[in-house]
């Protein structure tokens, strides 16, 4: 299972440097000039299937009443730990992340024959939570949570966006990146320190200087807050 992920990843990726680089030397970015962007994907589109397995999902995940708890660095490695304790039962690629003080964006991508992702931020979130209490303590007190066994850490609900294509992908990749940038809370996507980012840059995907040295420019239906 774990070969096939890694397969279709290191393909999707190859894809998606091509598409990137395209944007890059053309100075726009994915949503910036429709007219090039039907031309750009006419050759580069690629449906995913309709049916959820192995597909890639867009997440935006918030904490109980927009909490500012992932102000603290040490709330953000507990995340990260409990990401990666999910992955190792339940294995994903976690394709692209950011971690803001009171939500979070991400982008998976499942295997092949998996469509669960519930079960897994189900399990994110328990086991954050495990961690996060005993060191924090709650801001927030709800009886009715309580009485029904939850903490007042997470929202409930949370956003998801199956991705339909290359194009969407992209969309909500530069989305995330350039998430810390909208809020006002960096000048450049390279100074937010919980995000993908750079790994995107050492992949050779995007240049350091994206998203600050010019504007960005993403299509309206992109992302989630």
């Amino acid at each position: 299972m774990c070969c096939v992920i890694a397969i279709a990843r290191h393909n999707l990726h190859s894809r998606l440097r091509s598409v990137l680089t395209f944007f890059a030397r053309s100075g726009v970015g994915v949503g910036s000039s429709e007219a090039l962007t039907q031309r750009v994907w006419g050759q580069f589109m690629r449906y995913r299937r309709t049916d959820a397995a192995g597909a890639s999902y867009f997440f935006t995940v918030v904490t109980f009443r927009r909490q500012p708890i992932f102000a603290e660095t040490r709330a953000v490695e507990m995340l990260e730990r409990a990401i990666q304790r999910v992955q190792g039962r339940r294995p994903f690629v976690l394709e692209a992340q950011v971690v803001l003080p009171d939500h979070l964006h991400a982008l998976w991508t499942l295997p092949e024959d998996d469509s669960d992702y519930a079960t897994r931020w189900r399990l994110i979130k328990e086991a954050f939570t495990r961690e996060y209490v005993p060191a924090f303590g709650l801001v927030w007190h709800d009886e009715r949570r309580r009485a029904r066994g939850e903490q007042t850490v997470w929202q409930r609900r949370y956003w998801e966006h199956l991705i339909r294509d290359d194009r969407d992908f992209i969309a909500h990749l530069e989305y995330i990146h350039l998430n810390p940038v909208r809020h006002g809370l960096v000048s450049a996507p390279r100074d937010w320190l919980h995000s993908t980012f750079l790994k995107w840059v050492a992949n050779g995907s995007y240049d350091l200087t994206w998203g600050a040295d010019a504007p960005v420019s993403l299509p309206a239906w992109a992302g989630r807050e």
